[in-house]
């Protein structure tokens, strides 16, 4: 994105509405890989002109087209047939999802140029170790690490286009609604191969309430009534969760999970591999993608530093994609704007400065919390901060470290460590409700473990012979942070265990062995 970055960084709604346009003028098409591209390419345009596409691959080979036109894919549509039902009888919903075959297959021509195939998903640890011993520096170790991890154009495209397939079903009862994406595909943090997080949202307050005002009646539309808003998502998932699985393209393994905390409904679209949770329109979850969306937009340290605690993070066992006792991924990504804030000179502002640059435009009050904050990023100063990412990566592992977690919680509404309000082993405030905590889950083990692995990195970072290590030809700097440690050399691991004491030790053991019996219980439970 640093091309972009010379023109007006836009507005995170900005790139929202644009994104879900292009969207809309998307299909999907399934493909044999003998496929001549320009042949594909010269077809489509007799429907419209073809503004993009790419092909990438997910159980054969797949195209997403985007025409410039929305009529073009009614004019596509138009000319594609339904399929020959032979050994099964299909359900005749015709959506922006095809399959092209040749009629008469010809032999692979010898000047016939392979696809090239846009990746979905990343590079594993082991090949991103290879690439970043390399690098010359910590610093551009981590920005090897973000370039291969973070979302690809081609994947925020395709995830936009999971959203309004989606859609599409949605607008059968409700035609104004939508469905976006929030979370990690929005917020400049997700990584090659995550979930999609979408909602379906029926609000466009703004357009009702400027035409409610003409005429002289107070009108509105006679809509069922229910008791609660929760039993009518519950409700509304429920019917569309039922669509999904009657009666759409590739939507597999369908799962209502109405009695959640925050309903939803979770599915896995094969025609684009994402594995997809569907909710309904929570206002707060969209400020916090919209918060880091800024945040990650202000300065490039600010994702390369987030990208890497979290895949040091995963290695080290101390995140998990099930849920449990672990940090999660947005605890990790919100200590770590917290580290940022307290940098001197901070290198983001705090979200109380935000709020105090916001217009009226930018008011937002949810639920009777205030959620607002600035949304023009051209209003917000540079920092004066100019540490290279190789101090900011030591130092994250020092302050985390050392950090007095039975006495202080983090907070980035004023960026201060500020006394717990209560006395979960750490306590994250959540930015907007003000009365949560959303590390409320994790435990006294895996705080401490975490707190032992901050230690052993921070001590590995400052012990490292560098140049003595390329010329071994071992994993240095971030590499050798991205190995489980007790792996590489143990007689190494003994000495630096020395700088830990033994609490700390026994705490890590109990946390292994609780992991572990964790894992069983899992295993059982499955």
């Amino acid at each position: 994105t640093d091309a972009e970055g010379s023109t007006r960084k836009k507005t995170f709604a900005e790139v929202q509405t644009e994104r879900l346009d292009q969207a809309e003028r998307t299909v999907l098409i399934k493909c044999s890989s003998k496929l001549n591209e320009k042949k594909l390419l010269q077809y489509l345009s007799s429907h419209g002109n073809v503004k993009s596409h790419f092909f990438f691959e997910n159980r054969g080979i797949s195209a997403l087209i985007e025409f410039s036109k929305k009529s073009s894919i009614a004019s596509l549509q138009d000319a594609v047939g339904i399929p020959s039902a032979s050994e099964y009888h299909v359900v005749p919903f015709k959506s922006r999802l095809f399959t092209f075959t040749l009629k008469n297959p010809v032999s692979q021509d010898v000047e016939d140029t392979p696809l090239q195939l846009s990746p979905q998903c990343p590079i594993p640890v082991k090949d991103l170790i290879e690439k970043l011993c390399l690098a010359d520096s910590i610093s551009s170790q981590m920005y090897i690490l973000l370039n291969e991890y973070q979302l690809t154009e081609e994947n925020i495209k395709l995830r936009f286009l999971a959203c309004s397939l989606v859609r599409d079903f949605a607008r059968a009862y409700f035609p104004d609604s939508t469905v976006k994406p929030f979370g990690s595909s929005v917020n400049t943090f997700g990584k090659l191969g995550s979930d999609v997080d979408m909602f379906l949202d029926f609000h466009d307050a703004g357009k009702h309430a400027t035409k409610m005002k003409k005429g002289p009646f107070e009108m509105e539309f006679q809509m069922k009534r229910l008791p609660s808003e929760r039993l009518a998502t519950q409700r509304i998932l429920s019917v569309i969760g039922d669509c999904l699985d009657n009666f759409g393209p590739g939507c597999v393994n369908v799962q209502k999970i109405l009695n959640a905390r925050c309903p939803l409904v979770k599915f896995s679209h094969q025609p684009t591999g994402f594995q997809c949770d569907l909710s309904v329109s929570n206002s707060i979850a969209i400020r916090s993608s919209e918060l880091l969306y800024i945040y990650g937009c202000l300065d490039s340290r600010v994702r390369a530093l987030v990208f890497t605690i979290r895949c040091w993070a995963r290695v080290h066992g101390l995140t998990n994609s099930a849920p449990g006792t672990w940090i999660t991924n947005f605890s990790l990504t919100m200590m770590v704007m917290f580290f940022l804030q307290r940098r001197s000179p901070p290198i983001i502002p705090t979200l109380d400065q935000l709020k105090a640059l916001a217009d009226e435009k930018d008011k937002h009050i949810i639920g009777g919390y205030d959620c607002s904050f600035v949304s023009d990023l051209r209003k917000i100063k540079p920092t004066k901060n100019t540490e290279t990412l190789d101090v900011l990566l030591g130092e994250f592992f020092e302050y985390f470290g050392n950090f007095d977690f039975r006495k202080n919680s983090i907070n980035l509404r004023k960026g201060k460590e500020v006394n717990k309000p209560e006395s979960s082993p750490l306590y994250i405030w959540n930015p907007f409700e003000q009365d949560l905590n959303i590390s409320k889950n994790v435990n006294q083990p895996q705080l401490e473990k975490f707190v032992a692995m901050a230690r052993e990195s921070a001590w590995i970072l400052q012990k490292e012979d560098k140049t003595q290590q390329k010329i071994n030809k071992e994993p240095w700097g971030l590499a050798s942070l991205l190995i489980p440690f007790g792996k590489s050399n143990s007689s190494r691991m003994k000495n630096r265990m020395k700088g830990i004491g033994s609490e700390t030790i026994k705490s890590l053991l109990d946390s292994l062995k609780l992991n572990n019996a964790n894992s069983q219980q899992k295993a059982v439970g499955k």
